[in-house]
């Protein structure tokens, strides 16, 4: 595997492997950073090279870290017990917390989940949490209404089955390249921010941080299962997408924490993956005939389903970005900055 390479002129933050009773995690830092820890959660198909700017960023405030998820960068390939939702992913963040003590937690996309489960486990040692384009409380794919009720008891349209085949190859062989529209480049142009994004000196270290990404039945996409109802594919066991497939995730009871601390929901308007109408969901593909088949399963309402888990939290601030995608981190940083820095300093 490539190293993740480093932008241009990043030297500030370092990485170093740090031993948990779970597994051995790649953890990146600011060295001489002070002041109360901030833990930044990657996305999938991505790592900790997403956050570095971030990091840089508030060091002189805050003492940031970032960690690859089981899987992903340079942290051990553990395998991915899908049963458990993503708590496979949330025990290895809480191990880390009780090596660096309790932290604010900044979660994006599928480490948005992460974090909520986190703070739904061992909620003492969340000082806050930012989520950045969350995933929903009720997983992805495979729900119906804002209640996140199944659309089929198996699960059907979530899981390992629904990724791309083409996407999935062109990260097993490292497609490096802009000439395929799965190309990992593609994509992240495409699908990780709004049109007209620029990822400057940066992208090609988002490229490789992307294809630091395990590919198989233990990782991404993981394994599925045939199902009589449409699109014909369930959920399986083991994996990434089936972490968050809805019959193994769902957290409708983040009101019931306590302690309750402070979240900030920031987000992009124009996202495509996370949305009501998200270009991922097979079940709108299906609406707007990009899949064939389709018999009526409505589209999984993702923004209106975390909007009513954070209303009954009680605790929380939405920021939405204009002109902004699935990254507003990279997207729009100054922006971005500034809803978290405002937040950090009100969750001391």
């Amino acid at each position: 595997m490539t190293p993740p390479a480093t932008p241009p002129g990043d030297t500030a933050v370092v990485a170093e492997r740090v031993g948990t009773p779970r597994l051995t995690l790649n953890v990146l830092s600011v060295p001489g950073s002070a002041g109360d820890p901030v833990l930044f959660v990657h996305g999938n198909v991505s790592s900790s090279a997403f956050w570095r700017s971030t990091m840089t960023a508030v060091a002189g405030e805050f003492r940031p870290y970032a960690l690859d998820l089981r899987g992903f960068g340079e942290s051990d390939p553990a395998p991915v017990d899908a049963t458990r939702g993503v708590r496979d992913y949330s025990d290895d963040v809480l191990a880390l917390l009780d090596v660096i003590g309790p932290a604010h937690l900044v979660g994006w996309s599928l480490g948005g989940g992460v974090v909520m489960q986190a703070l739904r486990d061992r909620p003492e040692r969340v000082r806050g949490a930012t989520l950045v384009n969350p995933v929903s409380p009720y997983g992805f794919g495979g729900t119906r209404d804002v209640d996140g009720t199944l659309t089929h008891p198996d699960g059907a349209g979530s899981g390992g089955g629904t990724a791309n085949p083409a996407f999935v190859t062109a990260l097993r062989d490292g497609d490096r390249s802009d000439a395929a529209p799965v190309s990992p480049r593609t994509v992240m142009r495409a699908a990780y921010a709004a049109p007209g994004a620029d990822f400057a000196d940066e992208e090609d270290a988002f490229v490789e941080s992307m294809l630091s990404t395990r590919v198989g039945d233990d990782h991404y996409p993981g394994d599925s299962a045939p199902s009589d109802a449409w699109p014909g594919v369930a959920p399986g066991k083991r994996g990434v997408l089936n972490t968050i497939a809805p019959i193994h995730f769902r957290i409708d009871d983040l009101h019931l924490v306590d302690p309750k601390p402070p979240i900030l929901w920031i987000r992009g308007a124009d996202d495509v993956i996370v949305s009501d109408t998200s270009l991922f969901d097979l079940a709108h593909l299906g609406a707007i005939g990009a899949v064939p088949g389709w018999d009526g399963t409505p589209a999984q309402p993702m923004i209106a389903q975390t909007r009513a888990v954070l209303d009954r939290y009680g605790a929380y601030r939405e920021v939405v970005v204009a002109g902004c995608g699935h990254s507003p981190h990279v997207e729009k940083p100054a922006e971005f900055r500034a809803a978290l820095i405002e937040h950090l300093r009100g969750s001391r």
